[in-house]
């Protein structure tokens, strides 16, 4: 017993630092607004199950419970903040397709990034998107 309590003092301070080390790696995970970066409010609406399986503008195959969206002039791959103005929420998405095509709308979102979002049943949200880094 006197051997193991030696030997968890020993370890207590390396415990400590990778405790320290992996806070600051969850904390530094979130990923962060660009400053600068593209930063916009608008209309958001959200695609689903008629396009699930259908080729992307970039190639992918659209997955309607992956956490993408489609945007008219953002690079493909480019990870965006989109939270919810009504009510607060927010995921990070990333562009791997064009649109949307309808006049006064921003964004399209997935099916599943709705669903986090909150507006499934609206269909459409006033949203806040910024280019993030990630």
């Amino acid at each position: 017993m006197l051997c193991v309590n030696t030997q968890m003092t020993r370890l207590s301070p390396k415990i400590g630092i990778a405790a320290a080390t992996l806070l600051l790696v969850a904390a530094c995970s979130t990923p962060q607004p660009i400053r600068g970066g593209y930063d916009r409010t608008g209309m958001a609406s959200w695609y689903g199950v008629k396009f699930h399986g259908r080729t992307t503008a970039n190639g992918q195959r659209y997955n309607m419970y992956a956490a993408t969206a489609a945007h008219r002039s953002l690079r493909f791959g480019t990870k965006v903040r989109v939270t919810n103005l009504a009510n607060g929420r927010s995921t990070v998405l990333t562009i791997n397709d064009r649109g949307p095509f309808v006049k006064g709308r921003i964004i399209d979102v997935s099916w599943a990034a709705a669903r986090e979002l909150g507006f499934l049943e609206a269909g459409v949200a006033r949203v806040r998107i910024q280019a993030v880094q990630g």
